[in-house]
């Protein structure tokens, strides 16, 4: 007889243990997908495409951004997406910047800068700040403005 017999111990704590294995590598698989980070770029390039000021809202499905000059990354449980942006380069509002942020949500620049050479200094630096942006956590929507003051042309994306 070349059968393995089923009433031996060992068969049935081998089939015990490959069946929790197999219930422990399914339940480790995310129940969600990755967040969407095309439609985000997507939503970016829409507002720096426009030819004149404008503003834009995406609602975002992540729980951590990098938002870069040229391109933006959503994380989330489930994983990480990347989105290059079309029309470049954006400038990223750095966490800290106040004046930066009050423009982005609707404040004219001539309201909160002094001159339009303050304005661009501030959009050149937190441009090159944006270059190596860390992640950060992010808990609402993606605001994107497009906005000109005095010759300076600017698309600026907070989350």
């Amino acid at each position: 007889m070349l059968d393995l017999p089923l009433d031996a111990w060992y068969a049935w704590l081998g089939l015990s243990i490959a069946g929790v294995a197999l219930v422990g590598a399914a339940s480790g698989l995310p129940t969600a997908p990755p967040p969407n980070a095309e439609s985000a770029a997507a939503t970016v390039d829409r507002a720096a495409a426009a030819e004149y000021a404008s503003t834009a809202e995406h609602p975002l499905d992540a729980t951590a951004v990098r938002l870069r000059p040229r391109r933006l990354a959503l994380r989330n449980d489930a994983g990480t997406a990347h989105a290059t942006f079309a029309f470049g380069p954006v400038t990223p509002v750095p966490p800290g910047d106040s004046r930066l942020r009050d423009v982005v949500h609707g404040a004219h620049p001539s309201d909160v800068y002094g001159d339009p050479e303050a304005f661009r200094q501030t959009v050149v630096d937190a441009r090159a700040r944006g270059t190596d942006a860390p992640w950060r956590e992010v808990d609402r929507t993606l605001l994107v403005r497009k906005t000109t003051w005095e010759g300076v042309d600017v698309v600026l994306v907070d989350a």
